[in-house]
């Protein structure tokens, strides 16, 4: 039996609060751990639920959302087909991303509401964990903050989900190359 290749794809998105169904997926960025393929999509809110910090947080609008956004299932499908792309025919993703429980629990409940399938399973890497370990710091210590004064990445966090994803992809390549095969 031949093990795939894996495909690390960092994601993040910004969302209208804090769990799926009852508020909306907003956005989505993605990109190869190695940044050389991307993805973003905004998406029409499912309903009009929001957190005003979340929007406040995000910059965004539900109003411009439902004039501008993706339905989701054709967000979704378009995502689907731009992860099986970067994969290929020999990989397999896996996603990455900060505080991933909570991205994956949005990509997760899109993928099987509108499509019924989630092509990168039931798991996710997070980074926070995989630095925890790598550095044997207490979870309070694995904010972005404290990770960014000990690797010194050059992209910083925005709430834009791509350039999210790009700063997350960074600090995972930045921990498995500094920490991790030190």
């Amino acid at each position: 039996m031949s093990v795939k290749r894996e495909v690390f794809i960092s994601v993040d998105v910004e969302t209208s609060g804090p769990i799926p169904g009852e508020y909306s997926l907003l956005t989505i960025g993605a990109c190869t751990v190695d940044e050389k393929e991307t993805f973003e999509c905004r998406l029409k809110p499912i309903n009009r639920n929001a957190v005003p910090e979340a929007m406040r947080v995000t910059g965004l609008s539900l109003d411009e959302l439902e004039r501008s956004g993706m339905p989701p299932h054709e967000a979704m499908s378009g995502f689907r087909d731009w992860i099986a792309r970067a994969t290929g025919t020999d990989g397999t993703p896996v996603f990455v991303g900060i505080n991933a429980p909570f991205d994956w629990s949005f990509i997760n409940y899109y993928f099987h509401r509108y499509l019924s399938e989630n092509p990168f399973g039931f798991t996710a890497l997070d980074i926070k964990a995989l630095y925890m370990g790598a550095t044997g710091c207490n979870w309070q210590e694995t904010k972005s903050s404290r990770m960014d004064n000990a690797l010194h990445p050059t992209n910083s966090g925005s709430h834009d989900a791509l350039a999210d994803a790009r700063y997350q992809a960074e600090l995972f390549r930045l921990i498995r190359t500094k920490l991790m095969h030190a």
